[in-house]
């Protein structure tokens, strides 16, 4: 495969920076842009991108994709690949900054769209989605097919209008677009926000970790390397068909439940947490559970990560990182 040009929005996150890591090592061109938001630790960002940076074929440069004319200048790149995988993370965050979200994750697609229409040499355009678009559906598992029109929360709303988006312009302008509905990534250089992180940091710091509704919630909880493995795979089949538009689950195809996943962190670190129970959030979901049988059959996707080998690597990262 020839080197190309892939341009990774959301470079310094957590799977941005894994992609783009990846990318680079087969030999890919990539031009990383990231924001650097204070949403999360900013020092951890900028450990990610310091490492991209070290390697070649990796350019930075730092915007706001909701930034009209910071993003038009991209249009002079040689770019074959659109990777879009920025946007503002968080469930319960988008009960208290709404407008972040509408910023980030609806004006933002459409201008890196009206980007990329102009981009001559465009063979993909990748997004990233979110098995939150699903809601508090009972049917398991999950399957992109179903029905996903009531949404729980605003960042699971938002989630769903990039791909409706996508749809739009994959049918107005012929680009190849694909979006992928992540399930609850973790794993080395993940996000502070999200409950591997939380309960980790809560146990190995013997501090109190609040468990909401005691415990009693599921998670298809899915490996960074098998993400990094499906994204790519998305990325080098272009969507095909009238329009040219495709979504897929990425997830473990595994639910587990919350408790189990915190058993294992209690045996990776070795020590037991200190539960302060604490009621269902509102914006939560109970159960999440990927269909990854058309990612298996169009992609190739089979993950092979369950959580007793993902956590102890999340553990060992967490340790050495942060000196614990």
């Amino acid at each position: 495969m020839s080197p190309r040009t892939i341009l990774v929005t959301g470079a310094a996150g957590f799977i941005g920076a894994a992609v783009s890591e990846k990318l680079l090592a087969r030999g890919d061109a990539v031009i990383g842009v990231d924001n650097l938001s204070d949403y999360y630790d900013v020092g951890l960002k900028q450990a990610r991108l310091k490492r991209l940076e070290a390697k070649p074929g990796f350019t930075f440069r730092r915007m706001d994709i909701a930034d009209r004319d910071a993003v038009a200048g991209l249009a002079n790149q040689n770019i074959s690949h659109i990777l879009h995988l920025a946007a503002q993370a968080g469930v319960r965050h988008s009960l208290t900054d709404p407008y972040a979200y509408v910023t980030a994750n609806v004006m933002g697609p459409v201008v890196l769209w009206e980007m990329a229409r102009n981009l001559k040499g465009l063979k993909h355009f990748v997004y990233a989605s979110s098995s939150s678009v699903y809601g508090a559906n009972e049917k398991m598992p999950f399957a992109v097919g179903d029905a996903v029109e009531q949404p729980n929360s605003l960042y699971a709303a938002t989630k769903r209008m990039d791909e409706l988006i996508g749809y739009t312009y994959a049918h107005l302008y012929g680009i190849p677009a694909t979006g992928l509905r992540f399930f609850t990534v973790y794993g080395p250089w993940g996000r502070p926000d999200m409950a591997p992180f939380i309960f980790t940091e809560a146990i190995a710091r013997q501090k109190p970790l609040y468990l909401n509704n005691n415990g009693e919630m599921w998670r298809d909880f899915t490996y960074i390397d098998d993400i990094v493995d499906g994204v790519l795979r998305a990325l080098d089949r272009p969507a095909t068909g009238a329009p040219p538009h495709k979504l897929y689950n990425l997830g473990n195809h595994r639910s587990e439940k919350l408790t189990d996943f915190l058993a294992e962190i209690e045996r990776a670190l070795q020590k037991k947490a200190i539960i302060e129970p604490r009621p269902m959030p509102a914006g939560d979901v109970l159960k999440t559970y990927a269909d990854i049988e058309a990612s298996t059959r169009d992609l190739g996707f089979e993950p092979s990560t369950p959580i007793k080998v993902g956590i102890p690597k999340f553990v060992d990262w967490y340790r050495e990182f942060y000196g614990v």
